[in-house]
């Protein structure tokens, strides 16, 4: 049986359909008996469904500018984001 720390782990695998047969069966199971990974499962889903629904909408240029200036001064260990990473051209 695995744990909700694991289960948390595999998730965006599961949701992408990333999972070995095997793997995917336990993470199923789990869900079958875990109300509180049920439902972060079922809210990610729908959270995923209406993201996927919705047209792109452009942030403004200036708005861009200032969260590319925060992201640089926190560093690329802090946001996960390599050098370069998150670039996009000045409108």
């Amino acid at each position: 049986m695995i744990t909700c720390k694991k289960f948390m782990e595999e998730l965006g695998a599961y949701l992408d359909d990333q999972t070995a047969p095997e793997v995917r069966l336990e993470l199923e199971q789990h869900l079958a008996e875990c109300p509180n990974c049920w439902v972060i499962t079922d809210t990610t889903k729908k959270t995923i469904k209406v993201y996927k629904g919705m047209d792109p909408y452009p942030i403004p240029c200036d708005l861009h500018n200032k969260l590319l200036s925060a992201l640089t001064r926190i560093g690329p260990r802090q946001t996960g984001l390599g050098p370069g990473g998150g670039n996009r051209p000045k409108s």
